[in-house]
């Protein structure tokens, strides 16, 4: 039977820290938990929201809804030919995997080492940093279809990976919960040292191995990104957009300092921190919410206020950035 809470506290289920309460929130440790709660009468006709570790979403008021709080654990390592097949729990921190992962020798995750989260949330966004994104090393998943009701494996096909992007953003949201994931790392392991900064890093280091590359992207990350114990963040708030060439181009005339990637399509991802850096908002303080002072994408909050002030912000940054450049700028996070 799911461990049942009525009004329950979401503020340490939110990495942003919004003080907020759900209608009713269930403990989820396995899939025999998810199964009750769904069919809990308590909960029957409320909205139905899962959280893992809360690290992408802006919670903008009381949750009338049943909160899936996922904590299903797990981890479970398989051989195919030329690689291992991790598998772990939805609830599984998805920094203390990538860590795990390395000290069994099963190197591949490092890059994206310090991502908040929990490994359920992952496939959602498609997760990615310093030139490897989750889909690289996605082997499959398990989840409840809820129009089935009945527990699935979706490959990588079928989950529709994007730019932060997936299926599960797209036509399965709502209708999926994931309850483990699998991982394909290859045997045949090559450290991925193509983002610049990353490659700075690790200078003096000819032949970094897995954890070498891990404490690296760590140490950039904590210089970058505030400790949402310390202050409440999401992390990135802001993808960073994909332009023409053209465009890129245009703007690159009148901004020659651009800071620009170039994508296997031909299109250029621009870096969305420093369009927000040139518009002047580095370090701004709107009250409890602001901008942080080292990483102009990321938002955060002081505590005592709301998301819906945190979202009038992003809203006010993503038209500045706009009018400036004539790129839209969206948001990471789910908002609820």
């Amino acid at each position: 039977m799911a461990d049942f809470h009525e009004f329950y506290p979401l503020r340490r289920h939110n990495t942003f820290g919004f003080d907020v309460r759900a209608r009713y929130a269930a403990h989820i440790r396995s899939e025999a938990d998810l199964l009750a709660a769904l069919n809990d009468p308590r909960a029957a006709g409320l909205p139905l929201v899962v959280l893992g570790g809360g690290s992408n979403v802006v919670l903008t008021g009381d949750l009338d809804a049943l909160v899936l709080l996922m904590e299903i654990p797990g981890f479970r390592v398989e051989t195919e030919a030329g690689a291992w097949l991790v598998t772990a729990g939805a609830g599984e921190n998805w920094h203390g995997l990538v860590c795990r992962t390395i000290e069994e020798g099963l190197p591949g995750l490092e890059n994206l080492a310090l991502i908040p989260g929990t490994v359920g949330a992952a496939p959602i966004q498609n997760i990615g940093a310093y030139g490897v994104e989750l889909r690289e090393r996605f082997a499959s998943l398990r989840a409840l279809d809820r129009q089935t009701m009945r527990f699935v494996d979706l490959d990588l096909e079928q989950c529709g990976f994007g730019y932060r992007d997936s299926l599960f953003k797209q036509a399965g949201r709502d209708r999926y919960i994931i309850t483990a994931v699998t991982l394909r790392l290859p045997r045949d392991w090559q450290p991925v040292l193509a983002y610049g900064e990353l490659a700075r890093e690790l200078e003096g280091n000819a032949a970094p191995d897995a954890a070498a590359i891990r404490d690296a992207v760590i140490a950039i990350r904590s210089r970058k990104l505030p400790d949402p114990a310390q202050i409440g963040n999401a992390g990135s708030f802001f993808k960073n957009p994909l332009v023409s060439a053209e465009q890129r181009n245009a703007l690159l005339a009148s901004h020659p300092d651009l800071v620009s990637y170039a994508q296997p399509d031909g299109s250029f991802k621009l870096a969305a921190g420093w369009l927000i850096d040139r518009c002047g908002f580095k370090g701004l303080n709107d009250g409890p919410v602001g901008v942080y002072g080292k990483q102009a994408l990321v938002l955060v909050h002081h505590g005592g206020g709301t998301g819906t002030a945190l979202l009038a912000l992003a809203g006010r940054i993503a038209d500045t950035v706009q009018a400036r450049f004539g790129v839209r700028i969206e948001p990471e996070p789910v908002v609820l």
